[in-house]
């Protein structure tokens, strides 16, 4: 495996300690739990070499101009190529996506993990899913680093969106899909009564 050398800059993120203990890590997690995200491949491309992670931390950051924030473990190998590329892309997958999910996940290793869908590259040679709810290609415009992770900027330079597609759901460590409004049963109201004639 190549050595690729960190060019880009990080800022560290100071943390001040909080003035109450905190919770304990799986009191943590359990409320984590409850916050509902759609499921994300974060992947970058350096040198010949792919890597990519599932991932829910994934935000929008601002209209003006268009970007969003991701945050990934600072000790992994896709960390190292975003930070000497410069770019990264963010999958959005569709519901029925739940096994390139998992392989993302850790199920297979490294590039392995590319030949579960059909993947293709941005102009900028960042990975690209096809048949995902959404694809977006970034450009590093900003990182923050604290102890365990990294939070990096991305400018948004390239969508690609299938409308017909439902995204898949993380949600209290289960997949899901939102269902839709034609799978809701109709609620039976009461008819609408009309309004009482005015007495002469």
């Amino acid at each position: 495996m190549h050595e690729i050398d960190r060019s880009a800059a990080v800022i560290p993120m100071p943390l001040t300690p909080p003035s109450r203990p905190p919770v304990e890590r799986s009191e943590f997690a359990e409320a984590m739990s409850s916050l509902a995200a759609t499921v994300c491949i974060v992947a970058g491309h350096c040198q010949g070499e792919r890597q990519g992670r599932t991932a829910t931390a994934v935000l929008s950051l601002s209209a003006e101009p268009p970007s969003l924030l991701v945050s990934i473990d600072r000790t992994c190998r896709l960390a190292e190529l975003i930070l000497a590329s410069g770019r990264f892309s963010v999958t959005m997958l569709a519901s029925d996506q739940e096994n390139i999910a998992d392989a993302f996940a850790g199920k297979l290793g490294g590039i392995d993990r590319f030949s579960v869908g059909e993947w293709q590259s941005w102009p900028s040679g960042t990975p690209r899913l096809s048949a995902a709810a959404a694809s977006i290609d970034c450009e590093l415009i900003g990182s923050m680093s604290i102890p365990t992770h990294l939070v990096l900027a991305g400018a948004i330079v390239g969508t690609r969106l299938v409308k017909t597609s439902a995204p898949l759901l993380w949600h209290r460590r289960q997949y899901h899909r939102p269902a839709l409004l034609s799978e809701i049963p109709s609620l039976f109201v009461e008819e609408p009564q009309p309004w009482p004639t005015p007495a002469d």
